[in-house]
């Protein structure tokens, strides 16, 4: 195994994200069967505008992941695995073959107005820079309480940490990070606290809505992010989809795990590079590259070439 795809999360958005995809028969055939589906052109969800929407964004996320995952998969052939962070997790989810792509967008359309309904405003993430873990966790538990409540969501590498909740929490947990030693407190494009408790609720509901869905056996390996470990169950990989907006994202586990079990080329799906960056820096031997950045072309070669090194 040595080809991941890897899919982004709520905020790697950007306008034009859908405009600026392959022009190729594969993608145009995602646009249409997402256009169709949601009952509205699919390109339309790319706008500035629209993208204030967090059922915009995640649908975003989800047609662009796909349709440029099969464009590769024309041009080049399938990857070995696929992982996605948060929302990324259903279009890993489709090209494994686990949920069709129609179900996907259904699914994703209902949690992002689930997520969005839960939380209209006052509540978001913030990602906490060069400050590690085990000095950030006891940060968190000064500060939250249940009308001041605020979680650590992701771990997305050693010293690149997320937390979610109420705005003043995260503001009074920022401040006094950057006490101890970050460089650094950015607000995430997300509207929502996801990856926590908070999002219990609309979790629990959205499973209800899983569990009318067909889920398959992925034909590839799928990789977690939740749990930071590879599921071949349909049952379990269904759970973990409809729970993960309130679970905690364990990106860095991810990472360590594919690249332990033989992953030596990553390719991120558009539009974000993020996960591009992390890969480089946990594992600099091998080869991660964001497609949004990169050539479709130079992506088949550097496929063809992995495949070959294996041989």
């Amino acid at each position: 195994m040595s080809i991941l795809f890897t899919f982004p999360g709520q905020g790697a958005q950007r306008a034009g994200m859908l405009h600026a995809l392959p022009q190729s028969l594969a993608v145009r055939q995602a646009m249409n069967e997402a256009s169709e589906v949601l009952g509205r052109d699919a390109l339309t969800l790319d706008s500035a505008d629209a993208l204030r929407s967090s059922v915009s964004v995640q649908l975003a996320l989800l047609v662009a992941g796909v349709a440029t995952a099969r464009h590769l998969m024309h041009e080049a052939g399938p990857p070995d695995a696929v992982a996605g962070l948060s929302v990324g997790a259903y279009p890993a989810a489709v090209v494994a073959s686990v949920l069709s792509y129609a179900d996907a967008l259904r699914l994703v359309e209902r949690r992002a107005r689930l997520m969005q309904a839960a939380y209209p405003g006052g509540y978001g993430m913030t990602a906490i820079l060069g400050l590690e873990r085990a000095v950030l966790e006891p940060l968190i538990a000064r500060i939250h309480s249940a009308d001041s409540p605020v979680y650590l969501a992701n771990i997305n590498a050693p010293t690149q940490l997320v937390i979610a909740g109420a705005h003043a929490a995260m503001a009074c947990v920022a401040a006094l990070a950057q006490e101890r030693g970050a460089y650094a407190a950015k607000p995430v494009a997300i509207s929502v606290p996801s990856h926590c408790p908070l999002l219990d609720a609309p979790a629990a509901e959205l499973a209800l809505a899983m569990a009318a869905v067909p889920v398959a056996a992925p034909r590839l390996r799928y990789f977690s992010a939740s749990l930071g470990r590879a599921l071949s169950a349909p049952a379990r990989i269904a759970d973990d989809l409809a729970r993960n907006m309130a679970l905690p994202v364990k990106w860095h586990d991810t990472t360590v795990l594919a690249h332990e079990q033989g992953v030596r080329l990553s390719i991120e799906m558009p539009p974000g590079s993020v996960l591009t960056k992390l890969g480089a820096l946990a594992f600099p031997e091998a080869l991660s590259v964001a497609a949004a950045d990169t050539r479709a072309d130079t992506l088949a070669v550097l496929m063809a070439r992995e495949r070959q090194r294996e041989q």
